[in-house]
């Protein structure tokens, strides 16, 4: 099995601004800052590190608008989802998407609800695959 380099991966501080920045589509970070959680005390120069470290992992890119950069994401929110889980489902579920579904369905509480979308998903790409 192949190692993955480290910069395909975010650690959670980068997960937490990524998000943010997913969420309002690009941003100064400032603009991050503020979308933060309340609780949530960092310095902008910590907060203007972490975005400067995302660009050099390529996750994001920033052009400069006088004397401020702005931030805008250069991979999806479900383009980094399926490469999370993919590496998930290669190092802990011996590459078999079955087991980490088995998994997540069984040791959660999950509602009817919850479970009837999950079958909705399944049927619905089920059908798609016959089309």
């Amino acid at each position: 099995m192949r190692q993955k380099k480290k910069a395909e991966f975010l650690t959670e501080v980068e997960l937490e601004f990524m998000t943010r920045l997913w969420e309002i589509g690009e941003g100064t970070v400032r603009d991050v800052l503020a979308k933060l959680a309340p609780g949530r005390d960092l310095a902008y120069t910590s907060a203007a590190t972490i975005m400067r470290i995302l660009e050099q992992k390529g996750f994001v890119t920033s052009t400069k608008q006088g004397k401020t950069f702005v931030y805008r994401a250069l991979l999806t929110k479900d383009a980094y989802q399926s490469r999370s889980l993919k590496d998930l489902s290669e190092k802990l579920f011996d590459n078999t998407p079955a087991s980490l579904v088995a998994r997540l369905v069984d040791d959660n509480d999950l509602s009817k609800d919850a479970l009837n979308e999950i079958r909705e998903l399944l049927d619905r790409r089920l059908k798609n695959d016959t089309d």
